[in-house]
């Protein structure tokens, strides 16, 4: 059983247009062959009834992609650099990425510009079920202002991309998919992200910055949430 501050993802395979959505761009994504970015936003036009999120998992659930949640509208190239980071994963010089697009929509739609605000936030994939679980939490004196933003979703090639080795968790085999890559990565592809696309926003918690690292050591002990 996990603690309850772990969001079940729901299904998103009943949507056929989702579907076919992500077959189609996929095929444009071999068609490309990386020779330029490619605008998701643009592709999407095209196809006003699908749920980005649903669109997003198909693609995952299709093909190895490495996602990236920013701010920035203006990449054209990862660079590798050394976050702070509890996890021991986390403590190396990388470019790090997740294989999970609704974990990375999560950056995307953070807001840190001009204020004081810290992420508290994870995903974890059952082993025996593949069912997906997240919890994400924001410092608790900026939640009430609502501190999102509308940013950008990057699809990157997975090639260079090692994933963080699994454990068991809760009494469950588990993976977190994180993904870190030792070298520059360009990206094949950009989403616009708008908060509202986000589907957990109304479930984001608030932490106290102070704590940072007693949230983290009952996050991985699966311990309650520090109240």
């Amino acid at each position: 059983m996990l603690p309850d501050y772990w969001i079940e993802r729901p299904s998103y395979r009943a949507g056929r247009a989702a579907q076919a959505a992500a077959g189609s761009f996929l095929e444009l994504v071999d068609a490309n062959g990386g020779r330029r970015l490619l605008d998701i936003d643009a592709f999407l036009r095209e196809t006003p009834r699908v749920v980005r999120w649903h669109f997003l998992c198909n693609l995952a659930a299709r093909r190895r992609i490495a996602f990236h949640g920013t701010g920035d509208p203006q990449i054209e190239r990862f660079e590798p650099r050394e976050p702070v980071d509890f996890a021991p994963f986390g403590q190396q010089k990388a470019v790090f990425a997740t294989s999970d697009p609704i974990w990375a929509m999560f950056y995307a739609i953070a807001d840190r510009r001009g204020q004081r605000l810290t992420l508290n936030n994870g995903c974890l994939v059952l082993e025996d079920t593949g069912e997906a679980y997240y919890y994400f939490s924001v410092s608790r004196n900026a939640l009430a202002r609502r501190p999102w933003r509308t940013g950008y979703l990057y699809l990157l090639p997975a090639g260079t991309f090692v994933e963080q080795p699994g454990a068991l968790y809760a009494g469950h085999q588990a993976r977190v998919p994180q993904l870190a890559s030792p070298v520059a990565v360009a990206p094949f592809a950009r989403l616009r992200v708008a908060p509202r696309s986000f589907p957990f926003l109304r479930r984001i918690r608030g932490h106290d910055d102070e704590r940072l690292a007693e949230y983290a050591r009952a996050v991985m002990a699966a311990e309650a949430w520090p109240e």
